[in-house]
């Protein structure tokens, strides 16, 4: 199932509602369960949860430990273009900015990727915008095997590419995908993106597919900023059943 169809899918009014009449008894018995779902995250984000927060704190903690131990992973972005066919409100690489465009040669990412490394960095995140010409499926290939012999680990932040390119992206070595997702928020989606492939929200949603799919070995999604109506608690429930369908298309 895609993320636009969990999107879609969602009972975010219900959900709203469950988190604002939920009772302290409903809010205690969904942290003690030893999985939660969206109508037990509804009751801990409630009014009712509020005197919860230092238990669901060391769960927090302890989830988090379990999952990745007591580390810190730093990563360092490599800017690989700036070329964008994309209107982002927000963004210096929107395509109407009067900016000088640049798109590194494959060596020339190879240079910038060891000057990183000579830092002590070990985790590389390629970045660009979004054009289909100059940053192509081919060209992204041709960069991560340039790299991932030298970068202990490399992940990609760039525009959607087909599901074949990313197959291809996979062959090198494993490589991780980010996705930072601006807001759930369609109004506040709309006024933000307003040119290009990207105004589409459904369609933004289509790209984490290929990825979870293809033999990523990570894929993280991020939200880059708060932009929301109708206050924080809609905006905290619409990510999260995007987060199960990314993992469980890993699994399929």
């Amino acid at each position: 199932m895609s993320f636009v169809t969990e999107f879609n899918t969602l009972p975010l009014a219900a959900l709203v509602q469950r988190s604002r009449t939920a009772s302290a008894q409903a809010a205690r018995a969904s942290l003690d369960m030893a999985s939660v779902s969206l109508e037990d995250f509804a009751h801990l984000i409630s009014p009712a949860a509020a005197d919860l927060l230092e238990p669901l704190a060391r769960r927090s903690q302890r989830m988090t430990q379990q999952r990745f131990g007591k580390v810190m992973r730093l990563f360092a972005p490599l800017y690989l273009s700036n070329e964008c066919i994309n209107n982002c409100q927000y963004c210096g690489f929107s395509r109407d900015n009067p900016i000088l465009r640049v798109t590194l040669a494959p060596e020339e990412a190879q240079r910038e990727a060891r000057a990183l490394l000579a830092q002590g960095f070990r985790n590389i995140l390629l970045v660009s915008g979004e054009h289909p010409k100059f940053v192509s499926g081919d060209y992204m290939a041709r960069c991560v095997g340039l790299l991932h012999e030298e970068v202990p680990s490399l992940s990609l932040e760039v525009g959607p590419m087909e599901t074949e390119e990313y197959r291809l992206l996979c062959r090198p070595a494993p490589t991780g995908s980010w996705l930072y997702q601006e807001t759930y928020d369609r109004s506040v989606y709309t006024a933000m993106h307003t040119a290009g492939p990207k105004r589409t929200l459904s369609g933004a949603w289509k790209r984490p597919s290929g990825p979870t799919r293809r033999g990523f070995a990570a894929l993280a999604l991020a939200r880059s900023s708060a932009w929301a109506t109708g206050g924080w608690k809609p905006s905290a429930l619409r990510p999260m059943p995007l987060t199960c369908s990314a993992i469980a298309g890993r699994r399929n």
